[in-house]
């Protein structure tokens, strides 16, 4: 069966699959993975601001290191 389309779709009627197929690809997706959980020594560097990579300076003013 041939069908011939003598005439483009309206902004409205493109705008209405534009949106059937958005709604569609977000109903299909695959879920997002859950985060995995922060563990406690995590959340409590997290809280108090620590970073992996900070400088300590030695406290009598001498040497700097990095943690």
């Amino acid at each position: 069966m041939v069908v011939k389309m003598s005439r483009s779709a309206s902004v409205d009627e493109a705008a209405a699959i534009a949106a059937a197929i958005e709604r569609f690809v977000a109903e299909t997706a695959v879920p997002a993975e859950a985060p995995e959980p922060v563990g406690p020594w995590q959340r409590a560097a997290l809280a108090e601001g620590v970073g992996a990579k900070g400088t300590v300076q030695d406290l009598e003013g001498g040497a700097r290191w990095l943690s």
